[in-house]
């Protein structure tokens, strides 16, 4: 029984029709660790990191699909199992960094990969690798590319979600409304956003 930890409720939706068990961990390491703990008690053999990454490598733009060969976390590097990778096309060859925190804006993104190489990044893959690592069960991350090295996120993309996983809307209006200039950019990371879950909606899955 595979067992997918999200960020978003939407990025659960999707991972729901793969027939596995879906834990939203509300775009925090944290929670992930929680998620994936969940599953494990209930009965998962095997775990995925599943949603969308930001994007250190400027040759990853937005909607592209990643599903790395190596999470790095803490300074440890994890390896996905190739075999339970290939249920999701196959490794890709990429390096994905579990982020302590969001890369808000371009300089940063620049920063991470320069200094790790890794070439996308997310909050939740680490906490899954981890998991998965102590509990000797294979894992694999599945990860659609949303916002590219060379954007800043705007204020409020850093406040839109809630624990559940969720937009928090009210938050997200008071963003805008007090910094109003960021809504060209927040209708941008809408779009690609939007591409970001159309590509993980068409991504493949063998059973076995």
């Amino acid at each position: 029984m595979i067992g997918f930890v999200t960020g978003l409720a939407a990025e659960a939706r999707i991972a729901a029709r793969f027939g596995g068990v879906v834990a939203i961990g509300g775009g925090t390491a944290s929670g992930a660790a929680e998620a994936a703990s969940r599953l494990v008690r209930d009965g998962a053999t095997a775990l995925v990191s599943f949603g969308l990454a930001g994007g250190l490598d400027p040759a990853l733009r937005p909607g592209m699909v990643v599903v790395p060969d190596t999470v790095v976390a803490g300074g440890r590097r994890f390896a996905a199992d190739a075999g339970l990778a290939v249920r999701f096309g196959g490794l890709t060859g990429h390096c994905l960094l579990a982020g302590d925190a969001i890369a808000a804006d371009a300089e940063a993104k620049r920063g991470l990969y320069a200094a790790t190489g890794a070439q996308a990044i997310d909050l939740e893959s680490g906490s899954v690798a981890r998991m998965a690592f102590e509990h000797r069960l294979p894992f694999a991350v599945v990860r659609a590319i949303c916002d590219p090295a060379e954007r800043d996120l705007p204020p409020a993309a850093l406040v839109a979600l809630d624990q559940a996983g969720a937009i928090g809307l009210l938050a997200v209006l008071r963003s805008v409304a007090r910094r109003p200039a960021q809504i060209p950019g927040l209708l941008a990371l809408g779009r690609d956003a939007a591409r970001a879950r159309r590509a993980l909606q068409g991504v493949s899955y063998r059973p076995r």
